[in-house]
């Protein structure tokens, strides 16, 4: 059977080519290229704007327009130079081993060490946020601390036929921190785990992977973005960077939490994981997180709660009948948390936990 075009396609053919032969050949070649190229061009804006924002945006392009003008970048560099030479100045280095000494230095290297810490500042109740035990660094909880350091300062944990003992003590003291964080409770599922970590800031990486990794398994998504407050800790930043995930920061509420609304506006098909924060470092506030829980319910999307600070805190001020907002596992929607035990658990510096809801989570 012959195939023969509709009439209404040859006319078509026919005006078009009477239309194009008023222009001349090489620009009906190039008119496509460059549609295509201000297409592009125009698609790079939108997504400039649509992640940075309006504001930040024009701020961005006005102080890279500035340091066209002559001078100007000189002069910014050379006031960033000064800041740096002057930090590097800060400490007096004269006298710093830059090499290994041609004999070993015996005993002599203790009293070194000793003579170095008294330059050190008397920080003792002084420093927040730097040590959170009190006391004399030689007596009380100082005293047991480093004893229990000086038994344990040898073993690897990699060998676990070789140091028990401390298998033994890191599965407590996950164990532990689970159940003051609604393990016990029958909302968190009854299937909490977890591992220590050398701190907080490990303890948010390590959540962050294993929330990209369990996204993809479940949802095949390869393009992960995370939605986090722009009071959240500065770790995710490094989680975004050391993991190729895209990171939306997002503006808190009049009271400096978490802002639900904004937080669900970014959400899209390639969302992983979305943060709350119990409190947060910059205001010592809680975000809302059990409206954070429906939102990644929802969603079906990883939420981390980070207690590093408020871990060992708001669970006894819950007991102490302190009016604290739900913000662990017991909250439906929360699949993972980080919470420091060398903060105000009291133990000694480079100890964190990590928590999971099951195992699922944690073993991808």
């Amino acid at each position: 059977m012959e195939f023969r075009i509709p009439a209404w396609v040859n006319q078509y053919r026919v005006s078009a080519n009477s239309l194009l032969s008023e222009y001349d050949p090489l620009t009906l070649l190039l008119a496509p290229l460059f549609s295509l190229l201000l297409a592009r061009i125009l698609q790079s804006i939108f997504l400039v704007f649509h992640e940075r924002g309006l504001k930040a945006t024009v701020i961005s392009f006005f102080m890279s327009a500035i340091k066209l003008v002559p001078g100007v970048k000189k002069y910014i560099d050379s006031e960033k130079q000064k800041i740096v030479d002057k930090l590097q100045g800060s400490s007096n280095r004269d006298g710093w081993r830059t090499e290994l000494p041609k004999s070993g230095l015996g005993d002599k290297v203790l009293v070194q060490m000793k003579d170095e810490k008294q330059k050190d500042v008397s920080w003792q109740g002084k420093c927040s946020g730097t040590v959170y035990i009190g006391g004399n660094e030689n007596e009380g909880h100082f005293s047991l601390i480093n004893e229990a350091c000086c038994m344990f300062a040898h073993t690897n944990p990699l060998h676990l036929s070789v140091f028990p003992s401390v298998v033994r003590f890191e599965a407590e003291v996950v164990a532990m921190t689970a159940a003051i964080l609604g393990s016990k409770e029958k909302a968190s599922g009854g299937q909490i785990c977890g591992n220590m970590t050398s701190g907080g800031t490990e303890s948010i990486l390590l959540a962050v992977k294993s929330s990209r990794d369990y996204m993809k398994a479940k949802k095949g998504i390869t393009k992960p973005e995370m939605i986090i407050p722009v009071s959240a800790h500065s770790a995710y930043d490094k989680a975004a960077q050391y993991f190729k995930i895209k990171l939306w920061r997002v503006p808190v509420d009049k009271e400096f939490r978490a802002d639900v609304k904004a937080i669900k506006r970014h959400i899209n098909k390639n969302t992983v994981m979305i943060v709350g924060s119990a409190p947060g470092f910059p205001h010592g506030i809680i975000d809302p997180i059990e409206k954070l829980g429906d939102l990644a319910t929802s969603y079906q999307i990883c939420l981390h709660v980070d207690l590093c600070l408020g871990g060992f805190v708001l669970p006894f001020a819950c007991k102490l009948g302190y009016p604290v907002p739900p913000f662990d596992f017991t909250v439906q929607g929360v699949t993972s948390i980080s919470v420091d035990v060398h903060k105000y658990g009291l133990a000694p510096k480079g100890t964190s936990v990590v928590l999971y809801r099951n195992r699922e989570i944690r073993k991808v």
